[in-house]
Protein backbone atom coordinates (compact mmCIF):
# COMPACT_ATOMS: atom_id res chain seq x y z
CA UNK A 1 0.00 0.00 0.00
CA UNK A 2 1.55 3.28 -1.11
CA UNK A 3 0.56 6.51 0.64
CA UNK A 4 2.65 9.60 1.34
CA UNK A 5 2.15 11.55 4.61
CA UNK A 6 2.32 14.89 2.79
CA UNK A 7 -0.10 14.02 -0.03
CA UNK A 8 -3.37 15.93 -0.02
CA UNK A 9 -5.84 13.08 -0.15
CA UNK A 10 -9.62 12.84 -0.45
CA UNK A 11 -11.82 9.80 0.16
CA UNK A 12 -14.85 9.21 -2.07
CA UNK A 13 -17.09 6.54 -0.58
CA UNK A 14 -19.94 5.07 -2.64
CA UNK A 15 -22.00 4.10 0.40
CA UNK A 16 -24.19 1.41 -1.18
CA UNK A 17 -21.20 -0.16 -2.93
CA UNK A 18 -19.07 -0.31 0.24
CA UNK A 19 -22.04 -1.67 2.19
CA UNK A 20 -22.54 -4.48 -0.34
CA UNK A 21 -18.84 -5.34 -0.48
CA UNK A 22 -18.42 -5.39 3.32
CA UNK A 23 -21.55 -7.49 3.80
CA UNK A 24 -20.39 -9.97 1.16
CA UNK A 25 -17.10 -10.23 3.06
CA UNK A 26 -18.97 -10.66 6.36
CA UNK A 27 -18.29 -7.49 8.36
CA UNK A 28 -19.62 -4.04 9.22
CA UNK A 29 -17.53 -0.91 8.71
CA UNK A 30 -16.57 1.26 11.66
CA UNK A 31 -16.42 4.66 9.94
CA UNK A 32 -14.53 6.33 12.79
CA UNK A 33 -11.73 3.79 12.49
CA UNK A 34 -11.79 3.95 8.69
CA UNK A 35 -11.11 7.69 8.78
CA UNK A 36 -8.39 7.26 11.41
CA UNK A 37 -6.75 4.48 9.37
CA UNK A 38 -6.27 6.79 6.39
CA UNK A 39 -5.39 9.84 8.51
CA UNK A 40 -2.43 7.92 9.90
CA UNK A 41 -1.13 7.26 6.40
CA UNK A 42 -1.76 10.51 4.55
CA UNK A 43 -3.10 14.07 4.81
CA UNK A 44 -6.89 13.74 4.47
CA UNK A 45 -8.49 17.00 3.39
CA UNK A 46 -11.97 15.61 2.65
CA UNK A 47 -13.91 12.38 3.21
CA UNK A 48 -17.08 12.25 1.11
CA UNK A 49 -19.82 9.71 1.76
CA UNK A 50 -22.53 9.28 -0.92
CA UNK A 51 -25.90 7.73 -0.21
CA UNK A 52 -29.44 7.87 -1.53
CA UNK A 53 -31.99 8.30 1.28
CA UNK A 54 -35.55 6.97 1.20
CA UNK A 55 -37.85 9.88 2.07
CA UNK A 56 -41.22 8.18 1.77
CA UNK A 57 -41.03 6.78 5.31
CA UNK A 58 -41.36 8.86 8.47
CA UNK A 59 -38.10 7.40 9.76
CA UNK A 60 -35.29 6.43 7.44
CA UNK A 61 -33.13 3.50 8.61
CA UNK A 62 -30.17 5.43 7.18
CA UNK A 63 -30.66 8.38 9.50
CA UNK A 64 -28.44 7.19 12.39
CA UNK A 65 -25.58 6.64 9.96
CA UNK A 66 -25.97 9.87 7.99
CA UNK A 67 -26.37 11.94 11.17
CA UNK A 68 -23.28 10.34 12.71
CA UNK A 69 -21.15 10.84 9.59
CA UNK A 70 -22.17 14.50 9.25
CA UNK A 71 -20.91 15.25 12.80
CA UNK A 72 -17.76 13.11 12.66
CA UNK A 73 -15.53 14.35 9.88
CA UNK A 74 -17.38 13.26 6.75
CA UNK A 75 -18.91 15.40 4.02
CA UNK A 76 -22.29 13.82 3.44
CA UNK A 77 -23.82 13.87 -0.05
CA UNK A 78 -27.36 12.52 -0.30
CA UNK A 79 -30.35 12.61 -2.61
CA UNK A 80 -33.81 11.01 -2.46
CA UNK A 81 -33.89 7.33 -3.37
CA UNK A 82 -36.53 6.03 -5.76
CA UNK A 83 -38.79 3.21 -4.62
CA UNK A 84 -40.27 0.73 -7.09
CA UNK A 85 -41.70 -2.80 -7.35
CA UNK A 86 -39.70 -5.24 -9.45
CA UNK A 87 -41.04 -7.91 -11.80
CA UNK A 88 -41.37 -10.42 -8.94
CA UNK A 89 -43.44 -7.98 -6.89
CA UNK A 90 -40.65 -7.20 -4.43
CA UNK A 91 -40.23 -3.65 -3.12
CA UNK A 92 -36.87 -2.28 -4.25
CA UNK A 93 -34.95 0.91 -3.57
CA UNK A 94 -32.77 2.51 -6.23
CA UNK A 95 -30.41 5.38 -5.68
CA UNK A 96 -27.42 5.93 -7.91
CA UNK A 97 -24.89 8.53 -6.73
CA UNK A 98 -22.38 8.18 -9.59
CA UNK A 99 -22.90 11.68 -11.02
CA UNK A 100 -22.58 13.41 -7.65
CA UNK A 101 -19.37 11.53 -6.88
CA UNK A 102 -17.89 12.22 -10.32
CA UNK A 103 -18.60 15.97 -10.13
CA UNK A 104 -17.03 16.28 -6.68
CA UNK A 105 -13.90 14.38 -7.67
CA UNK A 106 -13.43 16.42 -10.84
CA UNK A 107 -13.99 19.72 -9.00
CA UNK A 108 -11.49 18.76 -6.29
CA UNK A 109 -8.87 17.34 -8.68
CA UNK A 110 -6.82 20.56 -8.80
CA UNK A 111 -6.63 20.70 -4.98
CA UNK A 112 -5.57 17.11 -4.22
CA UNK A 113 -2.69 14.76 -5.00
CA UNK A 114 -4.46 11.48 -4.31
CA UNK A 115 -8.09 10.31 -4.61
CA UNK A 116 -9.24 7.14 -2.87
CA UNK A 117 -12.39 5.72 -4.47
CA UNK A 118 -14.46 3.19 -2.53
CA UNK A 119 -16.31 1.51 -5.38
CA UNK A 120 -15.84 -1.22 -7.93
CA UNK A 121 -18.27 0.18 -10.50
CA UNK A 122 -16.91 0.08 -14.06
CA UNK A 123 -18.71 3.37 -14.80
CA UNK A 124 -15.99 5.15 -12.81
CA UNK A 125 -13.15 4.08 -15.12
CA UNK A 126 -13.44 7.21 -17.28
CA UNK A 127 -13.63 9.41 -14.18
CA UNK A 128 -10.42 7.85 -12.83
CA UNK A 129 -8.73 8.39 -16.19
CA UNK A 130 -9.86 12.04 -16.28
CA UNK A 131 -8.47 12.93 -12.84
CA UNK A 132 -5.25 11.02 -13.54
CA UNK A 133 -4.71 13.31 -16.55
CA UNK A 134 -4.77 16.21 -14.07
CA UNK A 135 -1.92 14.64 -12.14
CA UNK A 136 -3.95 12.98 -9.39
CA UNK A 137 -3.07 9.47 -8.21
CA UNK A 138 -6.14 7.27 -7.78
CA UNK A 139 -6.51 4.28 -5.46
CA UNK A 140 -9.56 2.03 -5.76
CA UNK A 141 -10.84 0.16 -2.68
CA UNK A 142 -13.08 -2.83 -3.40
CA UNK A 143 -12.90 -6.60 -3.43
CA UNK A 144 -12.07 -9.41 -5.83
CA UNK A 145 -12.67 -11.98 -3.07
CA UNK A 146 -16.45 -11.80 -3.18
CA UNK A 147 -18.53 -13.99 -5.50
CA UNK A 148 -18.93 -12.42 -7.96
CA UNK A 149 -16.05 -9.92 -7.57
CA UNK A 150 -17.25 -6.45 -6.56
CA UNK A 151 -14.71 -4.60 -8.72
CA UNK A 152 -14.68 -4.40 -12.51
CA UNK A 153 -11.42 -5.45 -14.16
CA UNK A 154 -11.22 -2.26 -16.24
CA UNK A 155 -11.51 -0.06 -13.13
CA UNK A 156 -8.87 -2.08 -11.30
CA UNK A 157 -6.48 -1.81 -14.26
CA UNK A 158 -7.04 1.96 -14.60
CA UNK A 159 -6.31 2.69 -10.92
CA UNK A 160 -2.78 3.57 -9.82
CA UNK A 161 -3.27 1.23 -6.89
CA UNK A 162 -5.93 -1.33 -5.98
CA UNK A 163 -6.60 -1.97 -2.30
CA UNK A 164 -8.31 -5.26 -1.50
CA UNK A 165 -11.00 -4.44 1.06
CA UNK A 166 -10.59 -7.83 2.77
CA UNK A 167 -6.89 -7.08 3.43
CA UNK A 168 -7.37 -3.68 5.08
CA UNK A 169 -10.76 -4.41 6.70
CA UNK A 170 -9.32 -5.59 10.05
CA UNK A 171 -8.24 -1.96 10.62
CA UNK A 172 -11.84 -0.69 10.62
CA UNK A 173 -14.32 -3.50 11.17
CA UNK A 174 -16.88 -3.96 13.87
CA UNK A 175 -17.67 -7.39 15.29
CA UNK A 176 -20.78 -8.91 13.73
CA UNK A 177 -22.09 -10.04 17.13
CA UNK A 178 -23.11 -6.51 18.15
CA UNK A 179 -26.91 -6.28 18.17
CA UNK A 180 -28.27 -4.11 15.35
CA UNK A 181 -30.40 -2.11 17.79
CA UNK A 182 -27.62 -1.44 20.29
CA UNK A 183 -27.15 2.18 21.29
CA UNK A 184 -24.10 3.73 19.68
CA UNK A 185 -21.12 4.13 21.97
CA UNK A 186 -18.30 6.55 21.25
CA UNK A 187 -16.36 3.74 19.57
CA UNK A 188 -19.26 2.54 17.44
CA UNK A 189 -20.66 3.80 14.18
CA UNK A 190 -23.81 2.51 12.54
CA UNK A 191 -23.63 0.34 9.45
CA UNK A 192 -25.66 1.33 6.43
CA UNK A 193 -28.99 -0.45 6.90
CA UNK A 194 -30.07 -0.68 3.29
CA UNK A 195 -28.53 -0.99 -0.11
CA UNK A 196 -30.00 -2.22 -3.36
CA UNK A 197 -27.83 -5.36 -3.37
CA UNK A 198 -24.54 -5.59 -5.21
CA UNK A 199 -24.64 -3.37 -8.27
CA UNK A 200 -23.41 -4.86 -11.54
CA UNK A 201 -19.81 -3.94 -12.19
Amino acid sequence: MHFLPTERTALFIDGANLYSASRNLGFDVDYRNLLEFFRKKTHIIRAYYYSAVLETEEYSPLKPLTDWLAYNGYTLVTKPAKEFTDSTGRRRVKGNMDIELAIDMLELADKIDHAVLFSGDSDFRRLVEAVQRRGVRVSVVSSIRTTPPMVADELRRQADQFLELADIAPEFTRRQMEPRTARLSLRQTPAEPFADGPEPV
